[in-house]
């Protein structure tokens, strides 16, 4: 009964960490207004629009969503069903560095002439090369169409749209070729000693017996 009064405490909080931990949050979005200036074949656009980035885990990675809440640059002539093809660059900061590309799929319906193109949800799949909060901030967005390519590049030094918590692909496991298995706690230990004590007592005894053999025949 005492053994049970003096675990229960540790069992509660164990278990109340553990709810805490699922608790928290592992990544926190914000829709940031991008404003892209745009180099087209007509001459430079602009336009603001609202982004955020959202994640999905996806195996050992995270598969990032880039929406665009509403259209930018603009098209002279009328770019018809699957002429226009956008992608877009993830910029990578915090613990990790770098840059993600993402590609959506081509215009669903005819754009008119003149009107804000509207851009796809654009995805791909990021995998953590270090271990910590990251950063994804927009970057800059291609789009082509007819044979031309339009860039639009943010100039207002937008915040990131997403931080997310990451765990690198083998970051918990133990470094590989060292020859050793990872311990979990004093069991382990006590594990190792009485093997290693059974060795040496399994060589005295042999030790021991060769003696013995030998003293006969002598």
């Amino acid at each position: 009964m005492s053994y049970q009064k003096r675990t229960t405490p540790a069992l509660a909080a164990a278990l109340t960490g553990a709810l805490v931990l699922l608790a928290a949050p592992a990544a926190h979005a914000t829709v940031v207004d991008v404003d892209y200036a745009c180099r087209t074949p007509i001459g430079p656009k602009g336009a603001v629009s609202p982004i955020d980035i959202t994640s999905v885990r996806s195996g050992s990675g995270h598969k990032l969503t880039m929406t665009f809440r509403k259209g930018v640059s603009s098209s002279p002539v009328e770019l018809g069903k699957g002429a226009m093809s956008p992608s877009a660059v993830i910029r990578i900061g915090g613990a990790d560095s770098g840059t993600l590309t993402v590609t959506g799929p081509p215009n669903a319906e005819a754009i008119p002439a003149n009107t804000p193109i509207k851009i796809s949800d654009l995805t791909g799949t990021y995998t953590p090369r270090k271990s910590g909060k990251v950063t994804f901030t927009a970057g800059v967005l291609t789009i082509k169409a007819l044979g031309t390519t339009t860039t639009c590049t943010p100039k207002n030094d937008p915040k990131p749209s997403l931080e997310l918590d990451v765990t690198a692909p083998g970051a918990a496991t133990a470094p590989s070729g060292t020859g050793q298995l990872p311990r979990t706690g004093p069991l382990d230990s006590a594990v190792a000693l009485g093997t290693l004590g059974g060795t040496v007592l399994l060589t005295g005894a042999a030790g021991a017996l060769w003696l013995t053999r030998r003293t006969r025949r002598v």
